[in-house]
């Protein structure tokens, strides 16, 4: 009769196992460099436009404008959907001198779109700027004025949207 083997008998050598450790860690390594170089990538082909070009030389005129913004509290500025206008309203009362100045229209996500146009109010110190061709979307309308030897600044939010057919 067969005999079992006996307990103390060595079995069969085994192949060593693999080690998936190294494999695991390069494999890490090497995700991590293709994340970095692809964020580099992408980076690259999508740049921040500043909001101005002269960023740093406006930021020194900061405490001037601050000043100009404040004594700027009767103005207003809105969207007319009907009519597809910005409505400028400088003042409630009429102006004794015409105001002279600029509108900056500016689109914070396209700084290709930004505009700027001479202040031409009437005597009840209000202008209207086409709005038609401009994109739909959020528009900032700073406006920059000087009347009566005093310096005026606002700076509003428009959403420019399209009236429906």
């Amino acid at each position: 009769m067969n005999d079992p083997a006996p307990m103390n008998a060595p079995s069969q050598p085994q192949k060593p196992r693999w080690n998936l450790w190294p494999v695991f860690i390069t494999a890490y390594f090497v995700i991590g460099f293709i994340g970095c170089g692809t964020f580099i990538v992408f980076c690259n082909r999508h740049p921040a436009d500043l909001v101005a070009a002269d960023y740093y030389e406006k930021e020194v005129h900061y405490q001037s404008q601050m000043e100009n913004m404040q004594r700027t509290n009767s103005a207003s500025v809105s969207f007319d959907s009907d009519r597809q206008l910005i409505r400028i309203s400088l003042s409630r009362t009429p102006l004794a001198v015409p105001a002279t100045g600029s509108i900056q229209l500016y689109r914070p996500s396209a700084t290709g779109l930004d505009r700027e146009i001479k202040l031409q109010t009437d005597a009840q110190g209000e202008q209207a700027v086409d709005a038609r061709d401009l994109a739909t979307g959020l528009w900032k309308v700073r406006v920059s004025w000087t009347a009566d030897q005093m310096d005026y600044f606002i700076d509003r939010k428009v959403d420019v949207v399209r009236k429906r057919s």
